[in-house]
C-alpha cells in the first residue's frame, strides 16, 4: 500500500548518494563542473523567470489596452486564451523540435520567438496585439515544456534542488509581471512600453542560455529518450490526473488574466491590484519548496491537495459576497489554493513507475489538460460581458474549483497508471 513512498525514498536516498559521489571527484574536475554547472543554472532561472511575466503583465493593463485600442470584451477574452492554447500545441510540438536541433538549441529559439513577440505585440492594433502574444506564448509554452527536461539531464544528482529553485523561479517571475507592470506603466509612459519593456529580460535571458549551452555539435541529441512511453488513453487514473491539471491550469489561467479586473472594480488601485496579484504568485513558492516534499513522503496526496482546494474556494466565495471587505484576505486564499500546482507535478511523477510513463502521463495531462484551460479565460469574460458584473463568472470558477478539488483526489490516491 505504500509503494509510492517507497519508491520516493528510494529516489530520495538515490539523489543523496549521486551527490555525495560528485563531492568526491578530484579537484580539477570538480572545478570545471562547478563553473558550467553555475552558468547553466543561472540560465535556467533566468529562463523560468521569463516564463511568466508576458501573460501576468496583461490582467492589470488590460482595460488600458482594450480601451486604447477601441477592442471588445471578446478580444480581451481571446487575448487571455492564447496561453492555454499554445501550451496544449507545445505539448506535442516541443518533442518534436526537440529531437529535430536539440533540446537546448529549442530553447535558445524560445526565447528568441519570446522576446521578439513581446516586442511585435505593442507595435500595431488588435490583431497585432493577439499575434504577438500568440508568438511570445509560443515560445514561452516550448521552454515550458523543454526546461524540466534539460534540469533532468543536466542536473542528475541535484534534480530534487533545481527542480524547486526552477518552479521557484517561475513563480517569482509571475509576480514581478503583475506587480511592475503598473508602475512601468506610469514611468514609462503608456501601456506599450510597459508591456513591451519585458523583452529586455527576455534577451538577456536568451544571452545569457547561448553561452551557457555551447557545446560540441551532436551531444544534445545523444540526451534525447530512444523509447516513447505507451499509450495512457484507456487509463481511467490518467484521466483523472490531466482532468486535475487541465482544471488547475484553467483556473491559474483566468486568475492571471482576469483578477486585476475583478479587484480594480471592487475598488482596488491598478498598483494594487497588480500587487496582490504578485502575491497570489509569491505565495505558491514557499509552498512549492516545502509541500511536495512532505506530501510525497505519503501514500497518498489527496488530503493536500483538497485542504489547499478549500483556501480557494474561501476566497472566490471572498470575492463573491464582500468583494471590497478585504481584498488582501481573499487574494491570499486565492493564492494557497493555487499553489496546489506543485503538487499536481508531484502526482504526474508518483503515479508512474517508469520514467517512460512519467513521460507519457506528462505529455498527455499537459496536451489536454491545456486545452481544457484555454477555455476558461474566453468563457470568464463572455460571462462578464453577458452579465454586466462579477458574480457569474466567478461562480463558474467556484464550481471549476470544486470539480477539481474532485479529481484532484482521485489523482492524489496511492496507484498507478
Amino acid at each position: 500500500m505504500r509503494d509510492s513512498a517507497a519508491v520516493s525514498e528510494r529516489s530520495l536516498s538515490h539523489g543523496l548518494e549521486l551527490e555525495l559521489d560528485g563531492a568526491t571527484e578530484d579537484i580539477g574536475g570538480r572545478v570545471s563542473a562547478v563553473t558550467g554547472g553555475t552558468l547553466l543554472a543561472v540560465a535556467v532561472v533566468l529562463t523560468a523567470v521569463n516564463l511568466r511575466p508576458a501573460i501576468t503583465s496583461v490582467g492589470a493593463l488590460l482595460d488600458k489596452a482594450r480601451d486604447s485600442l477601441d477592442a471588445s470584451t471578446s478580444w480581451a477574452a481571446v487575448l487571455t486564451t492564447i496561453p492555454g492554447l499554445c501550451f496544449a500545441v507545445a505539448g506535442l510540438a516541443a518533442p518534436v523540435l526537440a529531437r529535430r536541433i536539440g533540446q537546448t538549441t529549442a530553447i535558445g529559439l524560445a526565447l528568441a520567438v519570446l522576446s521578439g513577440g513581446l516586442v511585435l505585440r505593442v507595435l500595431d492594433g488588435p490583431l497585432v496585439v493577439l499575434g504577438g502574444t500568440l508568438a511570445a506564448t509560443a515560445g514561452i509554452a516550448l521552454a515550458n515544456v523543454l526546461v524540466p527536461v534539460v534540469v533532468k539531464s543536466s542536473f542528475p544528482a541535484r534534480v530534487g534542488l533545481m527542480t524547486g529553485v526552477y518552479t521557484a523561479a517561475l513563480q517569482g517571475g509571475g509576480a514581478l509581471g503583475s506587480t511592475f507592470t503598473p508602475p512601468l506603466d506610469d514611468a514609462l509612459g503608456g501601456w506599450r512600453q510597459a508591456l513591451g519593456a519585458w523583452a529586455v529580460l527576455a534577451l538577456v535571458a536568451l544571452v545569457v542560455w547561448v553561452f551557457a549551452t555551447r557545446r560540441p555539435a551532436g551531444a544534445e541529441r545523444a540526451e534525447q529518450p530512444e523509447r516513447p512511453g505507451r499509450s495512457l488513453l484507456r487509463s481511467p487514473l490518467a484521466w483523472a490526473v490531466t482532468a486535475f491539471f487541465g482544471l488547475q491550469a484553467l483556473l491559474a489561467y483566468v486568475v492571471m488574466g482576469w483578477l486585476p479586473q475583478v479587484l480594480m472594480d471592487a475598488g482596488v488601485t491598478r498598483a494594487g491590484a497588480g500587487l496582490l496579484l504578485g502575491l497570489v504568485s509569491v505565495i505558491a513558492v514557499p509552498i512549492s519548496l516545502v509541500v511536495p516534499a512532505l506530501a510525497a513522503r505519503q501514500g497518498g496526496q489527496s488530503r493536500w491537495i483538497v485542504g489547499l482546494g478549500v483556501f480557494g474556494l474561501s476566497g472566490l466565495l471572498g470575492l463573491i459576497a464582500a468583494p471590497s471587505w478585504s481584498p488582501l484576505l481573499w487574494s491570499i486564499f486565492i493564492g494557497l489554493g493555487m499553489s496546489v500546482f506543485s503538487l499536481v507535478l508531484t502526482v504526474i511523477a508518483l503515479r508512474a513507475r517508469t520514467a517512460e510513463d512519467t513521460a507519457a502521463l506528462s505529455g498527455m495531462a499537459q496536451g489536454f489538460g491545456y486545452l481544457l484551460a484555454a477555455v476558461g479565460p474566453f468563457v470568464f469574460g463572455l460571462l462578464h460581458e453577458a452579465s454586466g458584473g462579477w458574480t457569474v463568472p466567478l461562480m463558474m470558477l467556484f464550481g471549476v474549483l470544486v470539480v477539481q478539488m474532485i479529481f484532484g483526489a482521485i489523482a492524489g490516491r496511492d496507484r498507478y497508471v
